[in-house]
């Protein structure tokens, strides 16, 4: 995927189900700005602490928290790995491409 198009699971499918069904529009801007930034360095790891993702997105810090929880719930990203105040490293999963 380009870093300046989106896979058109991601607007048919996951935003309706993220914001509408689950009611966490929040997740699904923490899920783009995450996917963007592991696109453009193509890799599938993001180095982002809270409060990078709260500016960045616009959202609260604690809004983040819930949405990363919600994310890797859903299994979007991976939740084996720990990200930590000194190595704030999350893995983006597309869980649709095989």
């Amino acid at each position: 995927m380009d870093a300046d198009r989106f896979d058109p699971y991601i607007l048919d499918v996951l935003m309706p189900d993220l914001v509408g069904h689950d009611r966490s529009p929040a997740a699904f801007v923490v899920y783009l700005y995450l996917l963007a930034a592991a696109t453009r360095a193509k890799r599938d790891t993001v180095a982002a602490s809270l409060q990078t993702m709260a500016s960045e997105t616009g959202l609260s810090k604690s809004a983040v928290q819930i949405a990363l929880r919600h994310l890797k719930r859903r299994g979007l990203l991976d939740a084996t790995v720990e990200a930590t105040v000194t190595n704030p490293v999350r893995r983006v999963l597309q869980p649709w491409i095989r």
